[in-house]
């Protein structure tokens, strides 16, 4: 069911250090910062050969990414994505499997301007999954 890794998603307390890091240090290609007001986040992404990196700062205090760096402070690995070729299927699925889908269970339009669900970390191995429509 799911395709390919699309990204590894990283909160960072500070963003344009973090940008900084991978542009400069690393040498890796780093896109502008896009602000998600819908989803609390700002972000920026970071291309790589086979996968990207998304960097999530905290877009207002109530964020669900200021809240993760209240409990971690120097950031971290918030999210994996996830591709899959039916969103609606690959939801019905999952909930017909036990897992829970976050939110309303609609899909919403993520960062890539694509639909996208989150599924619970409790049952997904303590990792917050992102689907996304390939």
């Amino acid at each position: 069911m799911i395709g390919r890794l699309n990204h590894v998603a990283i909160a960072v307390p500070d963003l344009a250090a973090a940008i900084a890091t991978y542009r400069d240090t690393l040498g890796a290609s780093v896109s502008a910062i896009v602000p998600q007001p819908e989803h609390g986040v700002d972000t920026v992404f970071v291309e790589l050969p086979n996968t990207k990196i998304e960097l999530l700062g905290a877009l207002g205090e109530e964020s669900p990414i200021a809240r993760f760096l209240e409990r971690n402070p120097d950031g971290g690995i918030h999210h994996l994505c996830y591709e899959v070729d039916d969103i609606v299927a690959a939801r019905d699925r999952l909930k017909a499997a036990g897992a829970r889908v976050l939110g309303s269970g609609e899909p919403r339009i993520g960062a890539h301007g694509k639909p996208v669900l989150f599924l619970h970390p409790k049952d997904f191995l303590g990792t917050l999954v992102e689907l996304e429509q390939a």
